[in-house]
């Protein structure tokens, strides 16, 4: 995308810049819109985060109504006044006994927790490597924490070491679990091997593994031996798998009660909804007694990428929920999502400056929910719609 034009002092319109600026993302394919959401649809989803389909779960949905009408609406304020409830306490108990670790603390957002850890557990000579793929909260974590940053190309433990050992002092070794893109699983042994061998802490993002890997949906850490490891420190999410809204962070409880006291998107933002506290936990509860969800989203997604790419498509092998389907071009994506939806189903569209490749992309979403006559539908629409270029049949 072209640089921005410069605002000139003698402008009437102080904003006029922004016309360029539109004009230049609608040349190149990137205009991004606003869509409300329909109370129900008739469209057949697979561009949501509800890997479990568990948001409109009537469990879920019971769990968000009885907290609101127990604490209110709101949480009143920041955790550390009055924005704490017995549930946030429930939710970061379970949380941690779930996924592994010794402690957890739930903030208002997945961005929030990941801004919250980076930048409490790094300073100014802190040196933090960060994976070239690793979501936009996590870049500007690394940004606001006044930490040397070290980007490595995407999934390189060998890189990470050698970065890693080149710095004298305390450092981090920060990267996703499942990479948002694309599907695919950063090489945790790798990073964790690198981390401890010399001597940095390792920062997970764990949002798209979470309900999707490791035993019951336990999490990318979970499956890869590292939940609970002195040095490790896992972020999440709870509007995905768990169908609700918020993050949290994980970890040995003396890092935790380090963030109650440093961690800035912690201290200084409002708590997290009750409503949401409540039905992330109702969600929870029920994953741990259904833990086969997380092997049907698996399976799903194994579906889509097999069916699609034997039909001609390019697309990314899923280590998770995640299907990752390549466009032409920007435009061409942009059209082809447009189509699918026209034809009822929807699907996510990932396009510049959202893929660190430039490579524009359809992302589906393999819902533990989907029957088969909804993935053979799904796959027909794809198919069907894919514009000249997509296929190489």
């Amino acid at each position: 995308m072209p640089p921005l034009p410069q605002h000139t002092p003698d402008s009437a319109d102080v904003f006029a810049w922004i016309d360029e600026a539109e004009r230049a993302r609608a040349e190149a394919g990137l205009v991004r819109t606003l869509r409300p959401r329909p109370e129900s649809s008739p469209l057949l989803d697979l561009a949501s985060n509800d890997y479990l389909g568990l948001t409109r779960h009537p469990e879920t949905v019971r769990g968000a109504r009885e907290a609101a009408e127990r604490w209110g609406a709101g949480a009143t304020g920041s955790r550390l006044v009055t924005g704490t409830t017995e549930l946030h306490a429930d939710l970061e108990r379970e949380l941690a006994a779930f996924c592994g670790f010794e402690a957890a603390l739930v903030l208002s957002s997945g961005y929030a927790a990941n801004l919250a850890a980076v930048t409490a557990l790094s300073a100014r000579g802190t040196l933090v490597v960060s994976d070239a793929g690793n979501h936009a909260s996590i870049v500007d974590g690394c940004r606001l924490s006044r930490a040397e940053t070290a980007v490595i190309p995407h999934s390189d433990p060998d890189a990470a070491r050698k970065t890693l050992a080149a710095h004298e002092g305390r450092a981090l070794l920060v990267s996703d679990s499942v990479f948002s893109v694309d599907g695919d699983a950063a090489p945790l042994a790798g990073y964790a091997a690198a981390a401890r061998d010399e001597g940095a802490a390792l920062v997970v993002d764990d949002a798209h593994g979470l309900g999707v890997l490791g035993e019951g949906g336990r999490g990318a850490l979970h499956a890869a031996g590292l939940a609970g490891a002195p040095g490790v420190v896992a972020t999440l999410t709870l509007s995905k798998s768990l169908g609700s809204q918020g993050g949290a962070v994980l970890g040995p409880a003396k890092v935790i009660r380090h963030l109650v006291n440093a961690a800035r998107t912690f201290i200084f933002d409002t708590g997290l909804a009750p409503a949401a506290a409540g039905a992330a936990l109702a969600s929870l509860r029920l994953l741990q007694r259904e833990p086969e969800r997380a092997d049907r989203a698996r399976e799903v997604a194994a579906q889509l990428y097999g069916r699609l790419t034997a039909s001609g498509l390019t697309a990314a092998r899923p280590d998770a929920a995640v299907v990752s389907v390549r466009a032409p071009s920007a435009s061409a994506a942009l059209q082809w999502a447009a189509d699918c939806r026209e034809a009822g189903l929807s699907v996510g569209c990932f396009r510049p400056p959202s893929v660190p490749d430039g490579i524009s992309r359809l992302r589906l979403t393999a819902r533990a929910d989907l029957t088969g006559d909804e993935i053979d539908r799904a796959v027909g629409t794809i198919l069907r719609t894919a514009p000249a270029g997509a296929t190489d049949r």
